[in-house]
């Protein structure tokens, strides 16, 4: 297999349009899929690419998550309270080895349909920016993943950062998973979700995403828009609906059935509003 390192943004951007090579920086996924049968042209060593790296930070209005990231770092950064669905994701991904060599834009590119770590951004409304040979662009997390190892990427594109909106009231996150045991285990339904109240005690922001569940992690947007105006004493009893979650295509597969995907994450979610709704109470 032929492998090309790239010392800059410039020149990785141009040796993936050039080569086609699977991009590789922690290799926590692409090495696996080797092992497994995938075959792939060759690799693109991204990990040495300065543009990609750097600290978790806050910019005006916006965290920025760099591409590179670890998950490791991104459990010990000092973030806010909106962020603890991502923590709680991240120290879920793999063993600890994973979490401290694996990337942020790795697990999302993989694009898994049971990936953490996407579930939890995706329900703090993040962003991603992806830097091309033409320029940079911004899109949804919630529209970059596409399908099973699918996203929206281009032939000369890479995963610059991820871009999450400051809250700016009251917030918090949660993050539940449902597996055959506890640790190092691919979920059979997971949820995230991120609640921000105004000074009243109201919701005015709701963020709902359901993994494992469908070819992609989504949004539960029916739920989101019932949520918003709602106080903390309505959300401890809130129910979802089975019509809310018909953005669910679970299947049957080794790990659960599509009934058991579908009754689980509706558990999960309805937890996690209790979750939420306990603790904001008496944040």
């Amino acid at each position: 297999m032929d492998y090309v390192l790239a010392a800059n943004l410039p020149e990785a951007l141009q040796l993936k349009r050039d080569t086609g090579f699977a991009v590789v920086a922690g290799g926590t996924d692409i090495f696996p899929a080797i092992e497994n049968g995938i075959r792939y042209p060759g690799l693109l060593d991204v990990s040495r690419v300065g543009e990609l790296a750097g600290a978790i930070q806050r910019r005006d209005d916006v965290w920025v998550i760099p591409a590179m990231s670890s998950w490791s770092a991104l459990a010990a950064a000092d973030l806010p309270p909106q962020f603890d669905a991502v923590k709680q994701a991240a120290v879920e991904i793999g063993g600890r080895q994973i979490q401290n060599t694996g990337t942020v834009a790795g697990n999302i590119c993989n694009a898994s349909p049971a990936a953490d770590g996407v579930v939890a951004l995706m329900a703090l409304g993040a962003r991603v920016t992806l830097a091309g040979t033409a320029g940079q662009r911004q899109m949804a997390l919630a529209d970059f993943v596409l399908g099973n190892r699918k996203t929206a990427l281009k032939a000369d594109e890479l995963l610059l950062d991820v871009r999450v909106p400051a809250a700016h009231g009251d917030c918090a996150s949660v993050f539940r998973k449902v597996g055959a045991r506890r640790y190092l285990v691919i979920s059979i339904a997971m949820c995230a979700i991120s609640l921000e109240l105004d000074g009243q005690g109201r919701i005015v922001h709701a963020g709902v995403a359901v993994g494992a569940c469908g070819p992609r992690a989504v949004r539960v947007k029916a739920l989101e828009t019932r949520l918003k105006g709602m106080s903390l004493q309505a959300l401890s009893a809130v129910e979802v609906q089975e019509d809310e979650l018909s953005v669910l295509t679970p299947i049957d597969d080794v790990r659960a059935s599509a009934a058991f995907r579908r009754a689980a994450a509706k558990t999960a979610v309805e937890e996690g509003l209790q979750d939420l709704a306990a603790r904001m109470n008496h944040g």
